[in-house]
């Protein structure tokens, strides 16, 4: 049977805001308390999840939160309608409705992990919600994203859902940002690399001194136990605390991977060699060949990398069997980052080509291309079953480019988020998404 990889881009909300909030992500820290325009952001993601599409990726779209979230706050002791919540945390603890607003679940790629029916115990494709618990304004996430995730892979003969994992550091959890899948083809066993920022348990394990490691082992040894993995499907390697420290957050800031190819910078792990030898072992007795491309810093340094976020690309694969890198307009402005790409797509190997996007609403909130996106292989029949109003077509462009044109501010500030009219817009905006992409009621204040 077929199968394919379908990327779904998170659809960016109509509070999309610099609150500065990611402590760790240089980008987000940088920028906090600009203004920002979440027209143009979402503008920019359709524009991006259509030229994928048109150049035959398929392509879905994963719906926004609803914000600003009046029931976090209301759980933080502000009281009132939802108006005078609002007013209240505006006037007595901004940095809260701040944080109640962000549109961070734009970055789908922590929206939860995803392990296809070939690789698991009961053959159907397993999702576990991120629980995100390092950053308050992301932990809020999880109860509408499972929502979202079950109305777009409902059918339960195909697609096993589990809930986020408990909400304490030591199963911080992060979701597809510290993992990829190889395989030979998507429909074949593959094995599944699970990146890890600390250890929870293990004092022996070191951790970055600057930064927060996001994610920890025993998270990531517990969504595999979830799903149904077996030994010989899994590979767990940390991540190099001193590149955490300069600001890589999550290992798709240093690496990525797609079939049978990893894409890496040299410092992105410990203990590299031990790593690439369990993975190609583990890929060749599934069929693989697998194969590393490993960026030495004296080409690019993490520090160019994280600002271009060479790594956080996407890296599709072409059907003559070469790969795209879908790059954010950063890499190109960057001279050292440009210059190695170039070597690259010239060298003949698996990498030929190279797309830019530019996605500058996104960037300088921290995320970029691999940020917008979550991998899903499907083979023919779980594709059939996805619900087809989140499936990509150039209908659901239009109409979603018309939705963003009509509810969606130009211009946002910190200042404008204690505007209690952006809290109907919102919700209105949201309402009407619900019945674009055929979700149902997933947001609270559908469902209260």
């Amino acid at each position: 049977m077929a199968a394919y990889e379908m990327n779904f881009d998170g659809l960016v909300g109509p509070t999309h805001n610099y609150g500065g909030l990611s402590y760790g992500n240089v980008a987000s820290q940088s920028n906090s308390q600009a203004a920002s325009s979440p027209k143009e952001a979402a503008k920019q993601g359709l524009a991006k999840m259509k030229a994928l599409m048109d150049m035959g990726f398929k392509q879905g779209v994963l719906a926004p939160q609803e914000r600003p979230d009046v029931a976090a706050l209301r759980r933080l002791g502000f009281t009132g309608s939802d108006v005078e919540v609002i007013q209240r945390a505006a006037r007595e603890a901004m940095p809260l409705l701040v944080a109640s607003c962000s549109a961070s679940s734009m970055w789908t790629a922590n929206a939860c992990t995803v392990s296809p029916s070939a690789d698991t115990a009961d053959g159907r494709v397993h999702f576990t919600a991120a629980n995100l618990n390092c950053k308050f304004h992301r932990s809020i996430e999880h109860p509408t994203t499972s929502r979202v995730l079950q109305a777009m892979f409902s059918n339960d003969a195909h697609f096993a859902h589990h809930p986020a994992l408990p909400a304490v550091a030591q199963f911080g959890d992060e979701g597809a940002a510290n993992h990829t899948r190889f395989c030979k083809g998507y429909g074949d066993a593959g094995v599944e690399f699970f990146v890890y920022g600390r250890s929870a348990f293990d004092t022996r394990y070191p951790a970055p001194a600057r930064y927060p490691a996001r994610q920890t082992l025993e998270a990531s040894q517990a969504v595999a136990r979830l799903h149904g993995l077996s030994e010989a499907g899994v590979v767990y390697a940390q991540q190099n605390p001193a590149v955490i420290d300069q600001g890589v957050f999550h290992n798709d800031v240093i690496a990525v991977g797609n079939g049978e190819v990893l894409f890496y910078h040299q410092d992105a792990f410990l203990d590299t060699d031990k790593v690439l030898t369990e993975l190609g072992d583990k890929l060749a007795r599934r069929g693989g060949n697998f194969q590393a491309v490993c960026v030495p810093g004296s080409a690019v340094s993490v520090q160019d990398a994280v600002r271009s976020y060479l790594f956080n690309s996407q890296l599709l694969s072409r059907a003559d069997g070469s790969m795209l890198l879908v790059v954010p307009e950063e890499c190109r402005n960057n001279p050292s980052v440009w210059r190695y790409l170039q070597q690259l797509t010239a060298s003949g190997r698996p990498i030929r080509e190279v797309r830019v996007f530019d996605l500058k609403q996104s960037m300088q909130n921290g995320g970029g291309p691999a940020c917008l996106r979550l991998r899903v292989a499907l083979n023919e029949q779980e594709l059939a079953a996805v619900n087809p109003g989140v499936v990509m077509s150039d209908a659901l462009q239009d109409t979603l480019v018309a939705w963003v044109d009509k509810h969606y501010r130009d211009r946002l500030s910190e200042a404008d988020l204690a505007d209690p009219q952006l809290l109907t817009e919102c919700r209105t905006a949201l309402d009407e998404l619900t019945q674009i992409l055929t979700l149902g009621s997933v947001y609270p204040f559908q469902i209260a």
